[in-house]
């Protein structure tokens, strides 16, 4: 993660092994008082590492060009956006602290966004529908209980967080990146073969080009569930730094994620908002491991650490 601010300190909280990061941004004059901002990042396995890492562990027989599937699928920047955000969120307010929790469980294999039964089966996905929290290829046991098992303590400490930090009046803001191009293909053992087809160059310009930020504020039944100031802040600042904005475009919260589960647990304090990678990463390399853009992390990092900020002030 990046380097802090003068005016911040960040310190790790918590560090669960290939499960969860977990870390505190503190300004020059906090003095222990809870956290008013969380930021989470449920898809915040992006490395190639942490890919490898679990891989490494599991018994089973699997695509052997997954870890394509992993690079195209992962969350490229928004850690590092997170991370940022909270740092510039607590040096505009030097006694205030902020958390950032970082998933380091690969969505490839399951899917830490998601309200899973511990006794799940793995399924795939059809073109167009909400992906399975546990994907079809995990069909080992030894595999399957493994994966569930980091979900399983994800999901406690993501739960612990939103209550610690929204339960005591401040804010939660779960951060994501997506592929600038919405592509639905099925996901199973043909995903790889399916995307690659799909990202040739006269087939891509015919899927959907994708907001530059979309604020995911409603359920699929049209309700609104993020808070009504920081939904008005976050559309604001953002423009004001020249990105396209819209609002819930490219999909609803889904009652089977824990996103639109703790939006309605903690009723006008969380939003959940999605950024083009292309607008995070130096060039979008959909099959590799992409490289960060300091630049471009540091102009979403400014609107995003306002819009917090102005929220957390309209109480």
């Amino acid at each position: 993660m990046a380097n802090a601010p003068r005016a911040t300190t960040i310190e790790t909280v918590s560090s669960l092994d290939g499960v969860a990061e977990l870390v505190r941004v503190r300004g020059a004059a906090h003095r222990d008082q809870p956290a008013s901002l969380l930021l989470e990042i449920s898809p915040g396995a992006t490395r190639a590492e942490h890919y490898d890492e679990l891989r490494s562990r599991l018994r089973g027989r699997y695509p052997p060009d997954l870890r394509d599937f992993f690079f195209v699928n992962t969350d490229v920047g928004a850690p590092e956006l997170a991370l940022l955000s909270a740092e510039r969120y607590v040096a505009s307010a030097p006694s205030s602290a902020a958390l950032v929790l970082r998933c380091l469980v690969p969505r490839t294999f399951v899917d830490c966004n998601r309200i899973i039964d511990l006794d799940a089966l793995p399924r795939p996905s059809a073109a167009g529908e909400l992906t399975p929290g546990l994907h079809a290829y995990v069909q080992d046991e030894h595999d399957r209980r493994l994966v569930l098992d980091r979900y399983r303590a994800w999901r406690e400490l993501s739960e612990r967080c939103f209550d610690l930090v929204c339960g005591g009046g401040g804010l939660a803001l779960q951060v994501h990146s997506y592929a600038p191009r919405s592509i639905d293909v099925p996901v199973d053992e043909q995903i790889v073969t399916r995307l690659r087809a799909e990202y040739e160059p006269e087939r891509l310009a015919g899927w959907p080009l994708r907001p530059e930020v979309d604020l995911i504020a409603l359920a699929r039944d049209g309700e609104r569930l993020a808070g009504a100031a920081i939904l008005a802040n976050c559309t604001q600042r953002f423009r004001e730094a020249g990105y396209e904005v819209t609002h819930a475009t490219t999909y609803h919260l889904h009652e089977v994620t824990l996103a639109h589960a703790m939006a309605r647990r903690h009723r006008e304090r969380t939003l959940c908002l999605e950024l083009r990678r292309d607008l995070l990463a130096r060039s979008f390399t959909p099959f590799a491991e992409m490289e960060i853009a300091p630049e471009k992390i540091e102009r979403a990092a400014g609107a995003l650490a306002a819009a917090a900020l102005d929220a957390s002030a309209a109480g």
